[in-house]
């Protein structure tokens, strides 16, 4: 089970759309070398006001590929880096993997899968009625997101788009995603 990496963003400063890149670098225990979201504890501005001391289980940002397609069918234009992502993947099913799933990326670099991110009105902002598109309600009530999930850096190393991914499920039981 595995899929490929088909860009990589990051930015220095606060936005919410994050450009494309060559190359990224991830560094074990902080996240994507010079991205603002970079750190130990947390550096998304809502959970700073809460409780900076908190662990950052969001170093890293992945959203699927497929997202983009999803939403252009329904008149949105999304590309790599829009809604603020890391690395774009594609065939891989980020939103069914467990928490503590391992993911290869390329040569070196292995991240570990924290939860779902959380979608907000940002999303709205970038484009109107986006953020209906990228969370729902399932047919039993339950709340869906779709923005990709967030993962801490467990071994760093270089990121470039063709890297493929490559997927270590956690043993059983296995716990599903949860937003972080």
């Amino acid at each position: 089970m595995g899929g490929t990496v088909t860009a990589v963003s990051s930015n220095g400063v606060y936005t919410f759309s994050k450009p494309n890149r060559p190359e990224i670098t991830l560094l074990a225990g902080l996240g994507v070398e010079g991205d603002v979201h970079a750190g130990v504890t947390v550096k998304h501005r809502s959970r700073m006001a809460q409780d900076p001391t908190r662990p950052n289980l969001r170093q890293v940002h992945l959203i699927h590929e497929e997202l983009f397609e999803e939403v252009a069918g329904k008149g949105f234009t999304v590309r790599p880096g829009d809604l603020g992502e890391n690395i774009t993947t594609r065939g891989l099913d980020l939103l069914g993997l467990p928490v503590g799933t391992l993911l290869c990326i390329g040569t070196e670099a292995v991240v570990e899968v924290t939860g779902l991110r959380n979608p907000c009105l940002q999303i709205d902002a970038f484009q109107e009625g986006l953020l209906k598109q990228v969370v729902g309600r399932d047919g039993t009530g339950s709340v869906v997101r779709k923005a990709g999930i967030m993962a801490v850096v467990t071994t760093g190393g270089a990121v470039r788009p063709g890297d493929t991914v490559t997927v270590r499920l956690p043993e059983p039981p296995h716990r599903p995603l949860e937003r972080v």
